[in-house]
C-alpha cells in the first residue's frame, strides 16, 4: 500500500510540474530560434555572435536579437555581464510585429546604474506612467543599486503575467509595470558596447 501511495504521489508531482517546464531559449552553441534585427542590416551576423557558450552582443550598430516565437505569460531568467567598461543594453518584453528600430515593446533596462528601470519603446505604454513630449515613458526602479561590477555575472528575473511585469535584479525587487499586450517576442538589445548573455530560460505560468 505504501508503494502504491508513493507511486501515486510521484505521478501527481510529475503532472503538476509538467506545466512548469523550463525552456532554454539559447542552446549555448548557435543562434537557432533567434532573429537578428539591426540598423546595419546585413551586419547583424557580426553584431550577435556565440563565443564560449555565451551570446556576445557588439553594442554597435543598434539593434536587437529576438525570439522566433511569441510568448504569453512566463518567468524569464537571463544572466549578463559587461565586457570591458559598463555600458547599455536591455531585455525586451512584449515585442510586437515589425522588425524595425524600435517596434512596440517594454524594455527592462540593463544600462549600468539603471538596471531594473522599465521603458516603453515604439509607442508602448505602461499604466500610470506618462510619456514625456518627444520621449518614452520610464518607470524608475525602486530597489536601488543591485548591479555587480563589470566582468561579473548579473541575474535578471522577469515575471510577466496578465499584463503585469515584475523585475528582480540579482535577487532584489526593482520594478512593476503594466502593459496591455498579452503576448510578444523576447529580445536582447544592442545599444552601447560589448555585453554577454547566458542561461536565457523561460518558464510558462
Amino acid at each position: 500500500m505504501k508503494c502504491k501511495i508513493l507511486l501515486l504521489a510521484l505521478a501527481v508531482g510529475a503532472v503538476s510540474c509538467g506545466g512548469d517546464a523550463k525552456t532554454e531559449l539559447f542552446n549555448g552553441r548557435d543562434l537557432t530560434g533567434w532573429v537578428c534585427v539591426t540598423a546595419g542590416g546585413p551586419v547583424a551576423a557580426e553584431v550577435f555572435t556565440v563565443q564560449d557558450g555565451c551570446i556576445r552582443v557588439a553594442g554597435q550598430p543598434f539593434g536587437f536579437l529576438r525570439t522566433a516565437e511569441q510568448y504569453g505569460d512566463y518567468r524569464l531568467h537571463a544572466e549578463w555581464r559587461w565586457i570591458g567598461k559598463p555600458s547599455n543594453s536591455g531585455l525586451f518584453q512584449r515585442i510586437q510585429e515589425g522588425d524595425e528600430l524600435w517596434p512596440s515593446l517594454i524594455e527592462c533596462q540593463l544600462e549600468s546604474g539603471n538596471a531594473g528601470d522599465l521603458l516603453g519603446l515604439g509607442g508602448a505604454t505602461m499604466a500610470g506612467v506618462e510619456s514625456p513630449e518627444g520621449g518614452v515613458p520610464v518607470k524608475k526602479r525602486v530597489g536601488g543599486a543591485s548591479e555587480k561590477p563589470a566582468g561579473e555575472w548579473n541575474e535578471a528575473n522577469i515575471y510577466v503575467k496578465d499584463g503585469k511585469i515584475n523585475v528582480y535584479i540579482n535577487g532584489v525587487y526593482q520594478n512593476t509595470g503594466w502593459n496591455k499586450q498579452k503576448d510578444g517576442y523576447i529580445g536582447l538589445q544592442s545599444e552601447g558596447k560589448e555585453v554577454e548573455f547566458r542561461n536565457v530560460t523561460i518558464t510558462p505560468w
